[in-house]
């Protein structure tokens, strides 16, 4: 009988640690094109991938020094205590280091208390007692203390490999004297005190002749050398102590068995996810590889498929082949193609569809070039749009059949212009790519799949050209267009698979389905309805504006005494600089001009009137360019409305930015700038509902710091900044005059928005001690307001990132950084964007809760704008009382806070005087 040969378990423990700290510092300059550190993963990748190739262990283990103190701190509290903070630069890549670990499915041991070399101690002996092949790799001296019979030390850097012969050589003693060796030498990368004098060398002496620690102290009185002697015998207890602490806890608490740490097959999906952002290509693409070499089906590696299958539907056969996929199909990614990128106007030229990685469809419906592929007697090859879209209505429109996108929110309203609702939306990229990392970047699909799968897309300027000779997309040549329209289709699957996981992972999923997504029907809806502009007003307003620009411009002439180009920055620059000779004036450092910015006309507006003409004049002409002229160009006429957009995914702190007009910049602080809220008017017979929270953000101040003066402020429904300016200035409400309580307004938002003393004083016109003295008064009135900014910035700089009351992050990448400037910018918005970011999480949520009690309520009002803190709706006149009292209830109740959230509500014909 033929016995079958005993193979030795052979077990590698990786010291995560050291290896981290000593990759880090041998390859110091590598980043991604975001400027993000990736030097210290990188190495520790090559590591482990190169431990894996040449020792093809069969368990394995990663051990990594736990936060805090260990046992040792508690012997010696110095202990490790002389070592400065963690890189900067290292900071950010540890949490991902540790992602990668867990990725390539290795142990990841982190015992509370006790160091890495304690885990990899107990690991080693353990294996060792078991006849197991044990290699550490790792290159910290106290861990040689180990080597010897079946354990082993490799040191990466060096490609140097110990055994109990090899650390004899280094060391001049074998492993079972490292601990007595490093006791009376002591060990200043762990600031453990030895025995003045004595190094190496002369510890190796020593122990040669007594043996052993113990053994050189029992003679330290026979050491001939008189320093050494003495040095010896007044320092034995300090040797007794680092022996102590050198040594190797080889009893460790730990979770895991040595059966635990069997190799098993990597991440590969995650590995890959991981490299692509990290823009690690090589590694990328061969975890690919190991994909698709595996069979896996996932969608969610970078660089598959090799090639995209493209199903281009012209023929019955081929559509019922398509229909019957998509009525098996668990996710269906659906997009459109259209002559435009206004929803009231665009006509479906094509559908595109997904519901596997690797084939992408797309039905033409709608093209009118010639396709030299697809000419049947000089018409192209496609199905009648009615034919199509009849026969997908039915799956569209199924609540049960999940479907994701990119920006869903258009695609929804152009099948609602065919008459097809679309419902079970499931995933948006976009806001899932959002959710991921707001503000990453502007959120196309091209940039989201390029930053998370690695691939680069067909443009829209590839197949459509560029500029004024751009064509629209049913004019692009089937064989052009099809390859382009399944890739976005198919892309868009594989992304919502990976981004879906990656939130999942962080437990974070619910942001995308319980806010983004449900909101993003909801502006679709606001988006469909739009808001009704008078263009008669406008067009006085405008006339008015333009008489006032011109009469401002000729007292600007005036008062300069020299005709010139007022809008010519350079010729103002020498007027104001040159020939007024007005002082503090900027040159610019690439031009040498005079910098005439807002902030350095307002600085000059109390010396000379020209300044403060210049600001009105161009503030009238942006008006009137901005909304009075181009306004009434956007009204639709197929509505006779105007139709903004609302971006969801694009500011970094969760508020909703709107374009096309954007809504949001209209100024209400000026007289002319309430006047352009009066051109947004009602529908005949409706009025307009203006709704808005009362000093949000204050509230939530006194919601998260938990300052009782605060909370004692708005439960008792005083005026917050009446209180605020009674508090600061020591005295009764009832002697607040309106001036103490526009300043203590000033301080109330200014301490929100990280106001400086020196920022306030310019706002207020007061000296910066005075100023500093307004802010000091404030928190000793409110003590722990600041204690929670200052609780907000140690975690922001622990996490890089800050977080909203509904789970909204706001990354903070420079709030570490080296740039005081960003630093310091960075700082004042980890403490505004929870603030600001849970007022947008908290209006969200009432925009949710408020559509669906209108349509629960078979309501005919419908919400039209949204504006910051505001909600604006237009009802029926007969149910405007119903309909404030719903808005009223559905606002203040969205969330519940330490303080009550109040809605001042406003009705009108128009905005303005609604508002």
């Amino acid at each position: 009988m033929t016995e079958t040969p005993h193979v030795r378990p052979h077990l590698v423990l990786i010291d995560g640690s050291n290896i981290v700290f000593r990759a880090f510092h041998a390859i110091r300059s590598l980043s991604n094109s975001k400027g993000e550190p990736t030097n210290a993963v990188f190495g520790f990748v090559q590591m482990i991938r190169s431990v894996l190739d040449k020792l093809a262990p069969s368990h394995v283990a990663v051990a990594f020094d736990p936060k805090g103190g260990t046992f040792r701190n508690e012997i010696f509290p110095d202990y490790k205590g002389h070592r400065p903070p963690m890189p900067e630069d290292l900071v950010p890549q540890w949490p991902i280091i540790l992602e990668v670990t867990r990725a390539f499915r290795f142990p990841l041991l982190e015992i509370a208390g006790y160091e890495a070399d304690d885990v990899i101690a107990t690991l080693a002996r353990q294996a060792s007692a078991q006849g197991w092949q044990v290699t550490i790799v790792s290159g910290d001296k106290d861990l040689m203390q180990l080597v010897g019979g079946h354990v082993v030390q490799l040191d990466t850097m060096k490609d140097a490999r110990y055994d109990a012969e090899g650390v004899k050589g280094k060391w001049g003693v074998g492993p079972d004297r490292i601990r007595d060796l490093l006791a009376l030498t002591g060990d200043s990368s762990d600031n453990v005190p030895g025995v003045p004098g004595i190094g190496p060398k002369t510890a190796v002496a020593l122990l040669e002749e007594y043996g052993d620690l113990e053994g050189v102290l029992t003679h330290a009185g026979q050491v001939k050398q008189t320093k050494r002697r003495e040095a010896l015998l007044e320092y034995a207890d300090t040797a007794r102590l680092a022996y102590r602490l050198v040594g190797l806890d080889e009893q460790t608490p730990l979770p895991t068995t040595l059966d635990d740490l069997t190799v098993t097959d990597p991440d590969a999906a995650q590995l890959v996810e991981l490299f692509t952002e990290l823009e690690f290509k090589t590694l990328t693409r061969e975890f690919g590889a190991i994909l698709r070499n595996a069979g896996t089906p996932s969608p969610q590696f970078d660089d598959a498929p090799a090639q995209l299958n493209v199903r281009t539907v012209q023929d019955e056969t081929t559509f019922s082949e398509l229909l019957a996929a998509l009525s098996a199909a668990d996710l269906i990614a659906v997009d459109t193609e259209t002559t435009s990128l206004i929803p009231h106007q665009a006509k479906i030229v094509g559908l595109c569809f997904a519901v596997k990685p690797g084939e992408g469809w797309y039905v033409p419906v709608g093209h009118v070039s010639a396709d030299p592929l697809g000419l049947e007697g000089g018409k192209i090859v496609q199905l009648p749009r009615d034919r199509v879209l009849a026969a997908l209505k039915p799956i569209l429109e199924d609540p049960a059949k999940p479907k994701c996108g990119h920006n869903l929110k258009y695609d929804a309203q152009i099948l609602r212009r065919y008459d097809i609702a679309l419902r079970g939306v499931a995933d948006d990229s976009m806001l899932l790519a959002y959710c991921l990392y707001p503000g990453k970047y502007p959120p196309s699909l091209d940039n989201t799949a390029q930053d998370y799968l690695g691939h680069t897309c067909i443009s829209f300027e590839e197949v459509a050209g560029k500029g004024v000779k751009q064509i629209t997309f049913d004019k692009v040549p089937l064989e052009t267009a099809a390859p382009y329209a399944a890739e976005d289709a198919e892309v868009t699957l594989r992304l919502s698979h990976l981004l879906r996981r990656r939130l999942h992972d962080e437990d974070r999923v619910a942001r995308h389905d319980a806010i983004e997504l449900p909101l993003m029907a909801v502006l679709a809806d606001m988006e469909w309805t739009g808001v009704r502009i008078d263009p008669n007003h406008l067009a006085a307003l405008s006339q008015e504006f333009g008489a006032q620009i011109a009469d401002l411009e000729a007292q600007v002439i005036k008062e300069a005494g020299v005709e010139f180009n007022i809008h010519s920055p350079k010729q103002l620059g020498e007027v104001l600089f040159d020939q007024l000779q007005l002082p503090g004036g900027k040159r610019s450092k690439k031009s040498g001009a005079w910098s005439t910015s807002q902030e350095v006309l307002e600085n000059l507006a109390d010396l000379h009137p020209v300044p403060a003409l210049i600001l009105q004049t161009r503030s009238l002409a942006k008006l009137k360019s901005t909304y009075t002229d181009a306004l009434p160009k956007l009204i639709l006429p197929e509505t006779g409305r105007v139709h903004t957009s609302y971006n969801q995914a694009i500011t970094t702190t969760g508020r909703l930015s709107s374009t096309e007009p954007n809504l949001q910049n209209i100024p209400i602080r000026t007289e002319e700038g309430r006047r352009i809220r009066k051109a947004f008017v009602a529908a005949p017979g409706c009025k307009l509902i203006a709704a808005d929270y009362s000093q949000i953000e204050l509230r939530l101040m006194a919601h998260f710091s938990g300052d009782a003066n605060l909370i004692a402020a708005f439960q008792s429904g005083h005026d917050i900044h009446r209180a605020t300016a009674a508090a600061i200035s020591g005295v009764d409400p009832e002697q607040v005059d309106s001036d103490m309580r526009r300043r203590a307004k000033i301080v109330n938002f200014g301490i929100l928005y990280g106001m400086s003393a020196f920022g306030l004083a310019m706002e207020l016109g007061i000296t910066r001690g005075e100023a500093g003295d307004f802010i000091d008064a404030y928190f000793a009135q409110f003590p722990t307001v600041r204690d929670f900014m200052d609780r907000v910035l140690v975690d922001a700089r622990a996490n890089g990132y800050v977080e909203t009351l509904l789970g909204h992050r706001c990354y903070l990448p420079e709030i570490n950084g080296k740039n005081p400037m960003l630093r310091q910018y960075a700082e004042r918005t980890a403490v505004n964007a929870p603030l600001q970011g849970s007022a947008a999480d908290i209006i969200k949520r009432a925009m949710i809760d408020l559509h669906a009690a209108l349509q629960a309520a078979g309501s005919p009002a419908r919400m039209i704008l949204q504006v910051h803190d505001e909600l604006v709706v237009e009802a029926p006149e007969g149910l405007v009382d119903q309909t404030c009292a719903l808005i009223k209830k559905t606002m203040e109740g969205a969330v519940t806070l330490t303080v009550p959230l109040e809605v001042e509500i406003g009705v009108g014909d128009n905005w303005l005087e609604a508002h």
